[in-house]
């Protein structure tokens, strides 16, 4: 069945014909909205009102564009209308009973963020670009892209998005956003300034960063010694794997830790007074990740203490980012792993 025919079927009330229309976007529109709102659960609620909009909206797509380039129009919209509406989301307090933390390096300005499951991810490979897209789509999705990304005003982001990570046109956006060219342009200019600024890796403003690698066998160890070191308590060991401008961030906790001391320091304070982790693998944003377990010395189960996301820089750690245990579910994660 061609779209003309689902587009007419649709109208007419079918809504399977509608899912078959709007299915095959759909993950990407979620990463689309993950991209510009920083939060997983968030972009779930605004992809439901792009759909529920763009299916109450279908009499009025006129077809001078794709059926994708309308739902990413709208997408776009209600993530701005989103933004608008939210209050920014308060910072948590420091929670780990009986561990006083050190005096962090400085306070994070970005505290909503949310990892994304790698296991939604495999089908970014496929989804089309144009010809104007500059980032690679695992670079995209990063979790230093996406924290840079949360910096740029709302319109200054959704237009570096569409642009330079969707490849759209700077006419094309600018009919998405009811804006012009050259304020499409002007918005681009100044986001890639800023974002030049943020992303350490970007030396230049017309290069973006390049994106991590796929799990080589040298990753892969590099990724089991620090589980070791973790696991063990070896706080020296887990220093050694850090790079000397390394930083520990804890969203929604506003504490940052950079600098391998400072990191050394927070360290020593969290695996104090005989804490024993476990680690269990899986993969955020495209990046190594494991869910952290702690044994408890009453009855010995092992509970979900939160995921630990790296990123890496060669063969050393650039930064560690921790969320808080309530996304387990997302990664398929257990909250608790039996004794043994």
């Amino acid at each position: 069945m061609t779209a003309s025919d689902l587009i007419a079927r649709a109208r007419a009330g079918d809504d399977e014909a509608f899912r078959q229309l709007t299915e095959p976007h759909r993950r990407e529109l979620h990463r689309h909205c993950y991209r510009m709102l920083g939060s997983f659960q968030d972009a779930e609620d605004v992809l439901q009102d792009t759909l529920l909009a763009a299916w109450r909206g279908l009499d009025r797509f006129q077809r001078r564009s794709s059926i994708r380039t309308w739902l990413y129009r709208i997408a776009t919209n209600q993530c701005l209308n989103a933004l608008r509406s939210a209050s920014r989301r308060p910072a948590k307090e420091w929670d780990v009973p009986e561990i006083e933390p050190p005096e962090p390096t400085r306070r994070g300005e970005v505290v909503w963020l949310e990892p994304y499951p790698n296991g939604l991810l495999d089908p970014a490979i496929a989804m089309p670009l144009g010809p104007e897209a500059r980032y690679e789509q695992a670079e995209s999705i990063s979790l230093a892209f996406i924290t840079a990304l949360q910096i740029l005003p709302a319109r200054q982001r959704a237009v570096l998005i569409l642009r330079e990570v969707l490849g759209y046109p700077a006419a094309d956006v600018a009919d998405m956003l009811d804006s012009t060219v050259e304020s499409v342009n002007s918005a681009l200019k100044r986001a890639r300034a800023t974002l030049q600024r943020r992303l350490p890796s970007s030396t230049d403003a017309d290069s973006p960063p390049s994106p991590p690698s796929p799990a080589s066998p040298a990753e892969q160890a590099l990724v089991a010694r620090f589980a070791r070191a973790y696991e063990s308590g070896d706080i020296d060991a887990l220093v050694a794997l850090l790079t000397d401008d390394v930083r520990i961030s804890m969203p929604p906790m506003p504490l940052e830790y950079v600098g391998r001391d400072a990191v050394a320091g927070f360290y020593a304070a969290l695996m104090s007074a005989d804490r024993t982790y476990h680690m269990m693998p899986t993969r955020a944003n495209g990046q190594p990740a494991f869910g952290t377990y702690l044994r408890s010395a009453t009855d010995g189960i092992r509970r979900g203490t939160g995921l630990v996301v790296l990123t890496l820089a060669g063969d050393r750690i650039s930064a560690v980012t921790r969320f808080d245990n309530s996304v387990f579910p997302w990664f398929g994660l257990p909250r608790s792993l039996p004794h043994r």
